[in-house]
C-alpha cells in the first residue's frame, strides 16, 4: 500500500501477472522446455515490432540492442549518419565512434524533431553513408521523431535504416515492416512492462546481408552467433540467458496482444494528450514542441523559483509518486512524466493531484485541483 508509484519513462510498475510469471522454477536453458519458452517469446516479439522477420532476445538492457544493432551492421571505418537531439541520440553515435565508425553528427534542437528533408539532404550530399541512426522516442526532451515519414525517404537510399523503439515500442505506432526499418531495437522496462534486464533486436534482409559481410568486432553481441544459435533444435541463446527474465517477458508481451497492439497504443496516446493537456491546466509550460510531442513520456519546464530537489523531493516524499528529472544540461530545468507501460486514469489522477497540491505548497499555484480537473476531463 505504500509502494511509491513510478511515472518515469521507464522502468515502469510491472503488472503481478508478470511478476508472478518469474517465480517459476528456472530450467535448463539448454533443453527443449526453455526452447519452447523463448521460441514462442521471440515470435511474441516479432509480432509487436510488426515484421515476419525473426526477433531475438538480449539478455541486457536497450542499449546492448543499440550496440548490437550498429557493431553488427556498420564496419570500421564506414560511415554513418548519426541523428541527435538528446540523450540517447548522443550514445547512438558514442556507441558507433567505440566500434571505429566514421559518425556524421545531425544536430537538432533538444525539443524539436527531425525532419525528413534534413535526412534526404545529408544523404543526397554524401553517398559514403551507409547507415542511418535515430532515436524514435527521445525520452530527455519527450520528442518523438518521424520514423514513418523517414522511412519513406529512406528507401530511396542503399543505407540501412537503425531505429531505437526502446520507449517507444509497444506505446507509439510501430511498424517495422511498413516504415522500412532495417535494425529495430527495445528494451524491457518502458512501454512493455517488464522488468529491466532484457533487449529485443530484429534486423531485415538487407541488414543480415550487411551483417555477414563483417567480422562482428563484438563477442557477447554477436548477431550471427545469436542467429545459429536460434537455428538449433530446441532453439538456444548463444550464451546464459535470463532464464526468469524470459518468463517475464513472455507474460508481459501476452498481455499486450491480449490488449491488443492497436489498443494499447491508443490508451498511450489518450494518455500523453491528458497528460499535455493537464499540463497547461496547471500553467506549467511543455518543454517539447508539442506537434512532436511523445506519446509515452511529457517533459515540462520546471517553474521558476523552485528547484528540482523541492519540487521532485516533495512529490516524492510526501505524495509517493516518482518523476524524472532532466538530463545533461536540462538538470534542474525540466522534470518528465514517463506515462507508459501499464498506466491507466487512476495512476494520471495520482500524478497529477501529486504535481498540483506540491506546486501549492510551494507557492507557484492557488488551484491544485486543476490538473486533476483536466485529467477526468480528458477522459469522461
Amino acid at each position: 500500500m505504500n509502494e511509491t508509484l513510478l511515472m518515469l519513462p521507464g522502468p515502469t510498475t510491472v503488472h503481478p501477472r508478470v511478476l508472478a510469471a518469474m517465480s517459476k522454477a528456472v530450467v535448463n536453458h539448454r533443453g527443449a522446455k526453455y526452447g519452447e519458452i523463448l521460441t514462442e517469446t521471440n515470435k511474441l516479439m516479432a509480432d509487436i515490432f510488426q515484421t515476419s522477420n525473426d526477433a531475438y532476445l538480449l539478455t541486457g538492457s536497450g542499449t546492448a540492442a543499440m550496440e548490437a544493432g550498429i557493431s553488427n551492421t556498420v564496419a570500421s571505418g564506414e560511415k554513418m549518419l548519426n541523428v541527435v537531439g538528446g540523450k540517447f541520440g548522443e550514445r547512438f553515435m558514442k556507441i558507433a565512434n567505440t566500434h571505429g565508425i566514421e559518425t556524421q553528427e545531425l544536430a537538432v534542437e533538444w525539443g524539436t524533431a527531425v525532419t525528413p528533408e534534413a535526412i534526404k539532404e545529408a544523404l543526397d550530399a554524401d553517398e559514403n553513408i551507409k547507415a542511418v541512426s535515430l532515436i524514435h522516442n527521445e525520452t530527455s526532451t519527450g520528442v518523438a521523431a518521424p520514423i514513418e515519414e523517414i522511412g519513406k525517404v529512406m528507401k530511396n537510399y542503399d543505407a540501412l535504416y537503425i531505429v531505437d523503439t526502446v520507449s517507444s515500442l509497444g506505446g507509439d505506432y510501430v511498424d517495422v515492416e511498413k516504415f522500412g526499418i532495417d535494425v529495430c531495437v527495445t528494451g524491457s522496462q518502458k512501454c512493455i512492462a517488464a522488468p529491466p534486464g532484457m533487449a529485443a533486436i530484429t534486423l531485415s534482409d538487407d541488414a543480415w546481408a550487411a551483417a555477414d559481410k563483417i567480422d562482428s568486432p563484438t563477442f557477447y553481441l554477436d548477431m550471427k552467433a545469436a542467429r545459429k544459435s536460434g537455428d538449433k533444435v530446441p532453439p538456444q541463446t548463444p550464451y546464459t540467458p535470463a532464464v526468469s527474465l524470459t518468463y517475464a517477458m513472455n507474460e508481459a508481451l501476452n498481455m499486450i496482444m491480449e490488449e491488443g497492439l492497436e489498443a494499447r497504443v491508443e490508451r498511450h496516446h489518450k494518455a500523453a494528450k491528458a497528460s499535455v493537456a493537464a499540463v497547461k491546466a496547471l500553467g506549467l509550460e511543455l518543454f517539447a514542441d508539442e506537434a512532436v510531442s511523445s506519446a509515452t513520456v511529457t517533459a515540462v519546464k520546471m517553474p521558476e523559483g523552485i528547484t528540482d530537489d523541492q519540487f521532485r523531493g516533495t512529490v516524492r516524499d510526501k505524495y509517493g509518486v516518482e518523476l524524472a528529472g532532466g538530463q545533461d544540461h536540462l538538470k534542474g530545468n525540466v522534470f518528465r512524466i514517463g506515462h507508459m507501460g501499464n498506466i491507466t486514469y487512476k495512476e494520471l489522477v495520482q500524478t497529477f493531484a501529486a504535481i498540483g497540491m506540491t506546486l501549492k505548497g510551494l507557492g507557484v499555484i492557488e488551484d491544485a485541483g486543476a490538473g486533476v480537473a483536466s485529467i477526468t476531463e480528458s477522459y469522461l
